[in-house]
């Protein structure tokens, strides 16, 4: 195995102990015979949220990413949400592609801008530039470590009335956020969101369903829907436990070309798809982690 694939794996293994809507998902697909073993999922992409501060943030994290030949792609912006993000195309078909979010830090409110730098400052160093990123071992590691304090629950409620995603960032970390199945390659009466959803719901699982269940970009060629984030227990600074947003699983539909339409099905690869990624699609799939979408 690749250092890649052991990054990747010890992401997933992790996210899989924290999320446990994947386990409860990868299960029923078992049951009704979709797939056979975890490994048949296709994973269409890996999210990152990130802190846009002095050392860390999208230019920290992709360094990662880039040196295990992922390309930096589209760059695409959330103004309500103050966010930026890019995705990265992987070095082959068969690993998923990389997409990195970052909290605009400057374009929030003062006080919370201070709270943030109480947290960040405690890095004072790119973090990633004193990793060597050929040890899968020590990026894992690296992944799966707090760079700064717990926080206290005052600050992370604060936080999250301005920016919901800045106090879930500030509690996670580093973590991977959300891995997403590719709906398209699997069998017939389950390769469509909305086929998916169907399965999902039939299953007990609650979907994100702000800008509607399924969220899909202008063109009509990608779909995207999400599982609601469960709620955690979460112990902050000073053994407070609070019930926090966990992460989600998402799941994505690229159609085919126009100009590949006339391919016969066994013939079809992931050149002949709809690529990249759409503003409006993931701007509704953030929220999966949001009160709006967790309190429901």
């Amino acid at each position: 195995m690749s250092t890649l694939d052991n990054v990747l794996s010890g992401l997933m293994s992790r996210y899989r102990e924290r999320v446990p809507a994947v386990s409860g998902i990868v299960n029923a697909m078992i049951k009704e015979n979709i797939i056979q073993q975890p490994s048949d999922i296709e994973n269409d992409h890996i999210a990152f949220r990130t802190m846009g501060v002095p050392h860390l943030g999208i230019q920290s994290l992709e360094k990662i990413f880039l040196h295990y030949g992922y390309q930096k792609r589209d760059y695409l912006h959330f103004p309500e949400k103050k966010l930026d993000a890019y995705w990265y195309a992987p070095p082959s078909p068969q690993y998923p592609r990389i997409f990195i979010s970052e909290l605009r830090v400057n374009d929030l409110l003062p006080e919370i801008q201070q709270i943030i730098a109480s947290y960040t400052n405690e890095v004072t160093a790119d973090p990633v530039e004193q990793l060597n990123l050929d040890d899968a071992k020590a990026v894992d590691q690296f992944l799966h470590s707090g760079l700064w304090r717990l926080p206290t629950w005052q600050d992370f409620e604060a936080l999250g009335k301005q920016s919901e995603y800045a106090a879930w960032v500030i509690y996670n970390r580093y973590y991977l956020n959300h891995f997403t199945i590719s709906v398209h390659n699997l069998k017939e009466g389950y390769n469509t969101v909305a086929q998916f959803n169907e399965f999902l719901e039939r299953n007990g699982f609650t979907l994100n369903n702000a800008g509607g269940k399924i969220k899909t970009s202008p063109d009509g060629g990608l779909l995207q829907s999400s599982t609601v984030a469960e709620m955690i227990d979460a112990r902050f600074a000073g053994g407070d436990v609070h019930k926090i947003s966990g992460s989600y699983v998402e799941f994505a539909e690229r159609r085919v070309l126009p100009q590949f339409a006339h391919l016969p099905k066994d013939q079809l690869r992931r050149e002949h798809r709809r690529e990249g990624f759409e503003a409006g699609n993931a701007d509704k799939i953030f929220e999966s982690t949001y009160s709006s979408q967790t309190n429901r």
